[in-house]
């Protein structure tokens, strides 16, 4: 039937051939692209400004630390931003601790009863 369609557009056009055999464009269209090579897309580069492997664990490091234990990414960002100093931004430690499932509360907590 694409076929079809294909042969009859050349005479009196795509979307009339569509119409006059009862095939959706979009299944013309889609035929005639050539399949795709693999499952998954091309892996994204790295960007330029990127953090480091060390860069990441010391920021880890310093989120784990005995002084931002208890703090919120935010909480910590901008405690280092009134000191003066810059490691990343908020989302990026989020994202760091993302990556070490550490985003979770570490503490024990105590689980609801069944009553």
């Amino acid at each position: 039937m694409i076929d079809a369609a294909t042969e009859l557009g050349k005479t009196i056009g795509l979307a009339a051939a569509c119409r006059a055999l009862g095939v959706p464009r979009s299944s013309l269209y889609r035929a005639a692209q050539p399949p795709a090579e693999s499952g998954s897309p091309a892996p994204r580069p790295t960007p330029a400004r990127a953090l480091s492997q060390a860069e990441k664990a010391q920021v880890r490091a310093m989120l784990n630390s005995e002084r931002f234990q208890d703090q919120a990414p935010r909480e910590v960002y901008a405690t280092l931003l009134d000191e003066g100093r810059h490691y990343c931004h908020w989302r990026t430690m989020y994202r760091i601790l993302a990556e070490h499932d550490e985003v979770h509360e570490r503490r024990n907590q105590r689980r609801p009863s069944s009553r």
